[in-house]
C-alpha cells in the first residue's frame, strides 16, 4: 500500500511492579486506559500526515481483558490484535504482529510505539516521520532524549553512518555514562524491517530478542533527539502513574483555560480526558467531571458536584454537592443543591430540580419544578407542572417497574404518592397528602386521603406532661 503506515503498539507487558491485576496497558489515567492515549495520538498523526493507517496492538499478559477492550472500542475498525504468546522481547513482539497480521508487510512504513506512554502526542510522531521522509535514503529513525538519570534506558551509541543501541544489561561502564537514551518509539521503512527482523538473535544477557537491533552502524538510520523526555515517560509503578497523571491533568486544564473555561481553583478540580466544556463556563472548587461528560457554554457548576457521562446544555446551573450520572440537563435548567440525577434523567429547559430530590429514568418537561425532598422514578412530567415537597413515585411493585405520567401545567400538592402505573392529565390538580391509585383526567381534581375528624376538648387525653 503506497503512502500507508502500520502502527504497532506493544501492549503485552505484565506491569509486575505495579502490583495490580489489570494489564498495564489498561491501567487508567484521567479516565482512559493508557493504551487509548497512544491509539488517539497515532491516529491523529496519521490523519494529519494524510497516511492510510492501521493499528496492530500486540497483546500477551491477560489478553482476554485486552480482547474485551478491543471488542468494545469505538475505533475498533482501525484496530487489530496480535498475540505474543511468550514475552521474549520487543523484536519477538513485532514478529508476533507480522505473523498474526501478515498484511502489515504491505504498509510502506512501520511505526512502533509503547502502550504505557499517555503523554505522547501526534507532534512527536509527526517530527519523526518528517525526519524519515525528508531523507529518502534513511531506513529508519528512533526518538531519543538526554537524561541525567539514564539508568534503565538503552544508550545511544553514534557511529559514522548510523548508530546502535546498547541495553542497560549489556552496556560497558563507559557506555553507561552516555546520557542520550532510547525512548522506544521508532518509524521504519517496512522493507528494512522485513530484511532484518528474522535475523535478530537473543545472544545477550537478557536472552531476549531486541527490536533495537534494527538500528546498527552499518544501516542508514538516524536518532532524532527530542528536547524533553516528558512525552516518552513510561509507567512501571503506581508512583510513576501518579506523577504522569498530574502532568496529564495540568495539560487538560491548560487547554480548557485556553478555550475560555474559568476554574476558581483548578488544583482542587478533577477533569478527565474526554470531558468537553464550553466557553464561559464557571467551575467552583472541588468539582469532579468524569467520563464523556459534555458541558455547554455559560454553565455554572458549584462546589462539591460530581458529574459523570452527562450532557449539560448552555446556561444550566448545577448547584453545590449535586451528583449526576448519565443524565441530560437542558438549557437554563437548575439542579440542586444536593440533588441526585441517576441514569436516564432528562431535565427540560428552565426546569428545576431542588435540594434532596432524586430523579431516575425520568423526563421533566420545560419549566417543570420538583423543588424539594422528592423521588421521581420511571416518570414523565409535562411542561410547567409543579411537584410539591415530599412527592414519591411508587414505581416498583416488587417484581417490575411501572410508569407514572403527569401532564402539562399540572399541580401536585405536597406529600403525594403516585402508585404506578398511573396517569395524571394536563391542567390537573392533586391535593396534598393524596395517595393516587387511579388516573386523573385533563382538568381533573384528585384527592385521596381520609376525612379529618375534630373532637373538641379531647386534646388533654393525648398531650403528655412531665410528672412533678
Amino acid at each position: 500500500m503506497s503512502n500507508s503506515i502500520g502502527i504497532v503498539i506493544l501492549a503485552a507487558g505484565k506491569g509486575t511492579r505495579m502490583k495490580i491485576d489489570t494489564p498495564k496497558a489498561l491501567v487508567q489515567a484521567l479516565g482512559k486506559p493508557l493504551l487509548d492515549f497512544v491509539v488517539d495520538a497515532s491516529l491523529e498523526f496519521a490523519h494529519s500526515s494524510s497516511l492510510t493507517a492501521e493499528i496492530g496492538v500486540v497483546v500477551g499478559h491477560k489478553k482476554v481483558m485486552l480482547e474485551a477492550w478491543w471488542n468494545d472500542h469505538e475505533k475498533k475498525s482501525s484496530l487489530k490484535l496480535a498475540w505474543q504468546k511468550e514475552q521474549n522481547g520487543t523484536a519477538d513482539a513485532l514478529k508476533a504482529c507480522f505473523n498474526d497480521l501478515p498484511h502489515f508487510w504491505n504498509h510502506t512504513y512501520t511505526l512502533v510505539a509503547c502502550a504505557d506512554t499517555p503523554l505522547i502526542s501526534a507532534a512527536e510522531f509527526k517530527q519523526l516521520f518528517t525526519e524519515l521522509t525528508s531523507h529518502p535514503d534513511y531506513l529508519g529513525v528512533a526518538a531519543t532524549f538526554e537524561t541525567s538519570r539514564p539508568t534503565g534506558y538503552g544508550r545511544i551509541v553514534q557511529g559514522e553512518s548510523g548508530f546502535h543501541i546498547v541495553e542497560e544489561k549489556d552496556a560497558t561502564d563507559s557506555e553507561r555514562k552516555i546520557t542520550e537514551v532510547n525512548s522506544g518509539f521508532y518509524i521504519l521503512k517496512t522493507a528494512h524491517v522485513k530484511a532484518v527482523l528474522g535475523s535478530i538473535s537473543n545472544q545477550n544477557k537478557s536472552g531476549e530478542f531486541y527490536l533495537t537491533d534494527l538500528f546498527q552502524d552499518k544501516f542508514k538510520v538516524k536518532s532524532v533527539k527530542f528536547p524533553s523526555e516528558t512525552p516518552f515517560l513510561g509507567i512501571n509503578t503506581l508512583e510513576q502513574l501518579s506523577g504522569v497523571h498530574d502532568l496529564l491533568q495540568a495539560k487538560k486544564m491548560k487547554s480548557l483555560f485556553a478555550e475560555g473555561v474559568q476554574f476558581l481553583n483548578a488544583s482542587t478540580t478533577y477533569v478527565e480526558q474526554d470531558v468537553k466544556i464550553g466557553v464561559g463556563t464557571l467551575v467552583y472548587p472541588g468539582v469532579s467531571l468524569i467520563g464523556k461528560t459534555h458541558i455547554g457554554q455559560n454553565v455554572i457548576i458549584e462546589s462539591g458536584c460530581f458529574i459523570k457521562n452527562s450532557d449539560i446544555k448552555d446556561g444550566a446551573e448545577i448547584l453545590a454537592n449535586s451528583h449526576l450520572e448519565e443524565s441530560v440537563v437542558h438549557m437554563g435548567a437548575s439542579i440542586g443543591p444536593m440533588a441526585r440525577l441517576r441514569p436516564g434523567a432528562d431535565i427540560g429547559a428552565e426546569a428545576k430540580v431542588g435540594n434532596f430530590v432524586e430523579i431516575k429514568k425520568s423526563k421533566l418537561g420545560a419549566g417543570a419544578k420538583v423543588s424539594h425532598l422528592s423521588y421521581v422514578g420511571d416518570a414523565d412530567i409535562g411542561e410547567n407542572s409543579n411537584i410539591g415537597c415530599g412527592f414519591i413515585t411508587c414505581n416498583f411493585d416488587g417484581a417490575n417497574k411501572h410508569k407514572t405520567k403527569i401532564g402539562k401545567n399540572t399541580f401536585i400538592g405536597s406529600d403525594c404518592q403516585m402508585i404506578a402505573p398511573v396517569e395524571i392529565g394536563d391542567d390537573a390538580f392533586v391535593a396534598a397528602g393524596s395517595t393516587i391509585t387511579k388516573n386523573v383526567p385533563n382538568g381533573g381534581f384528585g384527592i385521596a386521603r381520609s376525612q379529618q375528624v375534630v373532637k373538641e376538648g379531647a386534646a388533654k387525653r393525648f398531650l403528655k406532661t412531665k410528672k412533678s
